[in-house]
């Protein structure tokens, strides 16, 4: 049974899909040229909004088996908030990175992305090794 503050963050999660729906709204703007974009813009927009949802949902995966887990402390904490960081960090990283009215490349806030990226990978192989410990002592 997740935790409390299991739940509360996969309901936090759950909600957050609800940006990621206005983001899909926002998108079919720019493919019907209702909000100018060049192609750099137009590709980071829809790596963001890829991106979003699916680490959202990876989110709720990872926190809805982490009870198993054999991490305990901070190892707990990184597990449990790595892929939803990365969730906020790596879209924020592809939109804010291309604003302005014809970018020709990403501004300095691509950063964000990096950041995320290592946020992920931190909470995927916390997790994941975690959740193998968990299985390997229940056996």
């Amino acid at each position: 049974m997740p935790s409390a503050v299991d739940l509360i963050l996969i309901g936090a999660l759950l909600l957050a899909l609800v940006t990621v729906e206005t983001g899909g709204w926002f998108l079919t703007r720019v493919v019907r040229g209702h909000v100018p974009a060049n192609a750099l813009q137009q590709g980071f927009f829809r790596a963001g909004h890829a991106h979003a949802a699916v680490l959202l949902v990876l989110s709720v995966a990872i926190l809805a088996v982490l009870p198993y887990s054999a991490l305990e402390g901070g190892w707990l904490w990184l597990g449990r908030l790595g892929v939803p960081v990365a969730a906020l960090l790596m879209p924020a990283g592809f939109f804010l990175s291309v604003t302005g009215r014809d970018p020709q490349r990403p501004n300095r806030l691509i950063l964000l992305l990096w950041i995320g990226a290592a946020s992920l990978t931190a909470g995927l192989l916390t997790a994941g090794i975690g959740l193998i410990a968990g299985g390997v002592g229940a056996l």
